[in-house]
């Protein structure tokens, strides 16, 4: 096969996925689709927000957290704010957690407890953009909607041999793989071309020996597919500071607030702290503060540096900010990852209970 038609292309591809698919547990093995077995759209979307700008391997635990906690997206819907914002810490763009609530809330009181079924129904959801209705559409109903990824992207381009750097190339690698959607199969197609570019076509080093795709890829034929897809350099991340004040009591509770909604961390648990500006700012308990070490963070857009202080307070004292949760209630899981970072620095400095 060497620049067939997308017929061919999306043959041979789905012939190697039915060898080769990956085994997760939110997905129907190709073997179980053609016996009958449906994906359900609540799995499909929701390992598809969780995988945004992360790993399979990181996701696969909270999937499951998540899934035997609520194993409906009315169970999900009914869920407190705080339990849910509790069980995703440390899988970050905590955003999309207010989002999945704002979603399955919305999918049972508009929609009756079904997503819908189509990807323009699906993108009137909270939080559901172009490729995650994509994605739902193709693998949850099969709709010959096109699933680009950032494996997508490089498979793309790849065989395609696109020179144009990302993310200018976007709409041409689209366009590219819209032309190799199948009508059959679309659903096993997406996850196809996804799994492909994970375990075979990947960022280093590509096995394209043993690529289904060998034979048309045109970069490997030019010898240039370890140095595609070409990505605009970025500038680099700003760098931002601030403070975190970390209390206990006597009687061993912890002082914590509840961010505000909006912004990052927005509505999780964490310990009171500054703007990110580099000020100071105001105590939030009148105590004897001891700077203790800093933690170091990355966000898509900056580097964080917060500076950690540490005070014990007598018991019944109240903060003039957040409030002191009990030790039996307090969960350093509960925390996002720079919270429980500074959880971590700090624990040893304060005396057991």
């Amino acid at each position: 096969m060497r620049d067939g038609d997308a017929s061919d292309f999306a043959a041979v591809l789905l012939e190697w996925y039915d060898r080769h698919a990956r085994a997760m547990p939110w997905r129907v093995p190709p073997e179980e689709k053609k016996a009958g077995v449906k994906p359900d759209p609540y799995r499909v979307w929701l390992s598809e927000v969780m995988l945004q700008q992360t790993t399979v391997a990181a996701v696969r635990e909270y999937f499951r957290r998540f899934t035997e906690r609520w194993p409906t997206v009315a169970d999900l819907a009914a869920a407190e704010d705080a339990a849910v914002m509790g069980e995703w810490a440390g899988l970050g763009y905590y955003a999309r957690a207010r989002n999945l609530l704002a979603c399955a809330r919305a999918v049972v009181r508009d929609h009756g407890g079904v997503f819908p079924a189509t990807r323009d129904g699906l993108l009137g959801l909270p939080g559901i953009g172009p490729y995650t209705a994509s994605a739902i559409a193709a693998i949850a109903h099969d709709e010959p909607a096109t699933v680009v990824d950032g494996n997508v992207e490089r498979v793309m381009a790849r065989l395609w041999r696109v020179e144009t750097p990302l993310p200018t190339a976007k709409p041409e690698l689209t366009r590219l793989a819209a032309d190799l959607t199948p009508q059959e199969r679309p659903g096993d197609y997406a996850q196809a071309v996804m799994d492909l570019g994970a375990t075979i076509c990947t960022p280093r080093n590509p096995a394209c020996g043993i690529c289904p795709w060998r034979d048309p890829c045109r970069a490997r034929a030019e010898g240039v597919q370890a140095s595609l897809p070409r990505k605009v350099e970025k500038a680099a991340k700003p760098v931002r500071e601030g403070v975190l004040w970390i209390a206990r009591r006597a009687d061993g509770a912890w002082l914590v607030e509840r961010r505000a909604e909006r912004g990052l961390l927005g509505g999780m648990l964490g310990f009171p702290g500054s703007d990110w500006d580099g000020a100071g700012g105001a105590e939030p308990v009148a105590a004897e503060w001891q700077e203790v070490g800093e933690v170091r963070h990355t966000f898509t857009h900056f580097h964080l540096i917060l500076r950690c202080r540490i005070a014990r307070v007598a018991a019944g004292v109240e903060p003039r900010r957040g409030m002191f949760m009990a030790k039996a209630d307090f969960r350093p899981s509960d925390l996002p990852t720079v919270m429980r970072k500074a959880f971590d620095l700090t624990e040893a400095a304060f005396s057991p209970s």
